[in-house]
Formats: C-alpha cells, sequence, structure tokens
C-alpha cells in the first residue's frame, strides 16, 4: 500500500488547526476526522457570536476570544490580540508538523503566530478556502487591498485546499494568478462510528402522498432563498409544504421566526446534532433546497454546500439554480433538478410537474449509491497531512521510514 493512502501514515501527526468557529459543525467534524485518523490535534479557534453555546472540545484548544458576525474592520484591527492569544501556544505550534489554516482571516493569525513564535518556515502551512469572501471579489481599493493579502498567504502556503473547482477555475486560477499546488476536499458526510438514525433504505421508499414536502437543511443565513421558499409556498397553497431545520442566524435573516408562525403549512424544527439527526430530518423531506444565494456573482456560484452530500446519502434530491456550480454538479451527477431562475413561479412550475413515481424512482437510486459518493473517507483528509511528508526523512523519521518501506514493496 502507497503510504499517501494508508491512514495509519498519520497516526501521531502533531496538527495545528487555526479555524474560525469553535463550536461551528464543519469545524467540528474536521476536527474529529483528523483525530479519527490518529493525529495529535492543537486548534487556534475564537467562539462566533451566536454559535453554540457551552460547547466544550474534547481536543486542546487555545480560545482566540469571540468574534462578532460581519464585524470585519473591527476583526482585522483585533488581529494583534488575536495573533496574542494565538501565542499563548506556542510550545504546541512548534511542535507541530503541519498547520492547518481556515479562510484568509485565520491564515493571517496562523502566518503571524508561526513567525512570532519563532515555528522553522519548513513546517507546511495548508490554507484551506470555505468560502471566498464578498470583499475578495470588490473593486475597489479594499478589494485589492484583500486580494493582496491572500496572494501572500497563497505565496507561503504549502497547499491550497478547496471544496469546490469552481474555487480554483473561477478564482484563484484567473484572479488570483495562482499555480501552485491545489487539492480537491469536498464538504462530505463524515461519519467515522457514528451512525445517523432514520435513513432509509432503498426499499422502503414509498411515492409521497399528500402535498410535497420541500426542505432547507443547514444555516439558516441565506434571506434570499428564504423569501424564495416562502413566496413559493404562498404561491401554491395547499399544494407544498415547506421544512426548515438548522441553526438561525438571526443577523443575516430577518422576521423568520413570525413569518414561519403565520404560515400553516411552514414549520421550522430548528437546530439538530450532525450526522446524528440527518436521517430523520431528510427522510422527512421529499426534496430540498440546495442553492446558496447568499452571495451571488461570487462565492455562492462556484461553491458545493454540504447539503448536496447529506441529502444524497440519505436519498433526498436537491433543487439547484442553473449556472451554478452546484448545478452543474445535480445534473452531472443526477442528485436532482435544475431550475432556470431563482423565482417562485419558475420554482412552483417544476414542483407541481414532478412526477411522483419518478421521484420515487430518483430517491432509491440516491440510496443504492456507492458510501464513497457522499461520505468522506479517511484517504479524502490526506492534501491536509501530505505536505508534511515532502519533509518526512529530516521532520518525521518515523513517515520517512514507513515511505522507504512503502516505495520497497511498490
Amino acid at each position: 500500500m502507497s503510504l499517501l493512502s494508508d491512514p495509519n501514515a498519520f497516526r501521531g501527526l502533531r496538527v495545528a488547526v487555526f479555524g474560525f468557529d469553535l463550536a461551528e459543525a464543519s469545524q467540528v467534524r474536521r476536527i474529529r476526522s483528523l483525530l479519527s485518523l490518529g493525529c495529535d490535534v492543537t486548534s487556534f479557534c475564537p467562539r462566533r457570536e451566536g454559535s453554540t453555546p457551552g460547547f466544550t472540545p474534547e481536543w486542546r484548544n487555545f480560545d482566540l476570544g469571540l468574534v462578532r458576525q460581519g464585524a470585519y474592520l473591527r476583526r482585522g484591527l483585533a488581529l494583534p490580540m488575536t495573533v496574542a492569544k494565538a501565542l499563548r501556544g506556542r510550545k504546541w505550534l512548534r511542535q507541530a508538523d503541519v498547520i492547518i489554516a481556515r479562510n484568509l482571516d485565520m491564515a493571517a493569525v496562523a502566518h503571524l503566530a508561526r513567525r512570532m513564535a519563532g515555528v522553522s518556515r519548513e513546517i507546511p502551512l495548508v490554507y484551506e478556502c470555505l468560502d471566498v469572501h464578498p470583499l475578495l471579489t470588490r473593486g475597489d481599493s479594499l478589494g485589492r487591498l484583500m486580494r493582496w493579502s491572500e496572494r501572500r498567504v497563497l505565496a507561503r502556503a504549502a497547499q491550497l485546499v478547496v471544496s469546490s473547482r469552481g474555487f480554483t477555475e473561477s478564482y484563484f486560477r484567473p484572479v488570483q494568478g495562482y499555480d501552485g499546488p491545489a487539492a480537491l476536499v469536498e464538504n462530505k458526510l463524515w461519519l467515522d462510528d457514528i451512525a445517523p438514525g432514520g435513513r432509509l433504505e432503498a426499499d422502503d421508499v414509498a411515492s409521497p402522498a399528500g402535498p410535497l414536502v420541500l426542505g432547507l437543511v443547514g444555516a439558516i443565513r441565506c434571506q434570499r432563498s428564504v423569501n424564495l421558499l416562502l413566496e413559493t409556498v404562498d404561491r401554491m397553497g395547499r399544494g407544498l409544504k415547506l421544512r426548515f431545520a438548522g441553526h438561525l442566524d438571526e443577523h443575516a435573516v430577518r422576521d423568520f421566526p413570525q413569518q414561519v408562525a403565520a404560515r400553516s403549512n411552514v414549520d421550522w424544527t430548528g437546530a439538530y446534532a450532525c450526522p446524528e439527526d440527518l436521517g430523520s430530518i431528510y427522510r422527512d423531506c421529499d426534496l430540498v433546497w440546495g442553492q446558496d444565494m447568499w452571495q451571488p456573482g461570487g462565492n455562492s456560484d462556484w461553491l458545493l454546500p454540504s447539503r448536496l452530500y447529506e441529502a444524497g446519502w440519505n436519498g433526498c434530491p436537491v433543487i439547484a439554480v442553473e449556472g451554478s456550480e452546484t448545478a452543474r454538479r445535480v445534473d452531472s451527477d443526477r442528485l436532482g433538478y435544475v431550475i432556470a431562475r431563482p423565482d417562485s413561479a419558475t420554482l412552483a412550475g417544476l414542483l407541481g410537474s414532478i412526477n411522483r413515481d419518478d421521484l420515487t424512482v430518483l430517491k432509491r437510486d440516491l440510496l443504492t449509491r456507492p458510501a464513497e459518493s457522499f461520505v468522506q473517507k479517511a484517504e479524502d483528509l490526506m492534501p491536509f497531512l501530505t505536505p508534511a511528508l515532502r519533509r518526512a526523512n529530516r521532520a518525521v523519521p518515523r513517515m520517512g521510514q514507513q515511505l522507504a518501506k512503502a516505495s520497497a514493496r511498490s
């Protein structure tokens, strides 16, 4: 077996993770996936305002303080203080075999903390881009400054990791001129030894009776999506039920509880445990809205959301909007339906035209696909860790020995 495909090769690897929110679901999943590979993880994370209260990580974390939603200028001005807080973990930074920084602001913190802690430049920094922030696509002087800052990070990174090829093809290559190593790690489900309850078997899927149930599962932060879905349910009346499941970003979506309460065919089940609750949530939906419209013309058009994989794993077709990376994946992999325009008339037209038997066939097909179509494997995380192997013979002797043995066997 090649070392690069052998998850055991990374046992004991010391990983420092600079994350944007300690308690955010995808952040927790990423760190737990690294722990399951046997890595020794130390995180340097703030807590985001409105995030899950009372969360206590099972790994070593250095708290970088409380971050307010959207306070980008304040976060920039607080950069020196954030770096100072990170330096409380200088011992662990110096011992790290690889540093992973998630998003630009945390990459800047990681780079400065690494320099000030006296960490060797040979310790690789992996820059993971989760989203391309709107500040990075602005045409003014602030946008140019932000892109320059990111190019400085890219020049010092051993690896760029993205969750969608749309980011490299539409932004990093043509806009930032980046020609360095880039790897794709999609936002697939990480299950480890957790068995989500409620997942249907293909033979248990029956044709929907009564009105279709359309869901939006995940963080409720996109006002445009919420408006579109509410307008559609108003247009279709008793012919559609709408179900929201997820944490509400009250800063991004206005009057949401009141909007839900005003409609008898709309409900909101609130925050949920991921992945434990996903099966029961998706089995109660006939389809889900999969299109992010929070940042149109940029990030929203380029990303592949985690709900794409969650829904597919649970046999729930996805609806996306033509022209986006999400729609291209939905179309190419037969994951659901694509509409031409994000308006209530078009969406209602699609929902009204869906043949129930065809929908059942699609749901059963999704449930019989290989797990790796939707579920992350340990090998998928290798791009985060393989930069450490490039210096294996000097910095990680045990890995160098394994590499030699693997080469001798091949």
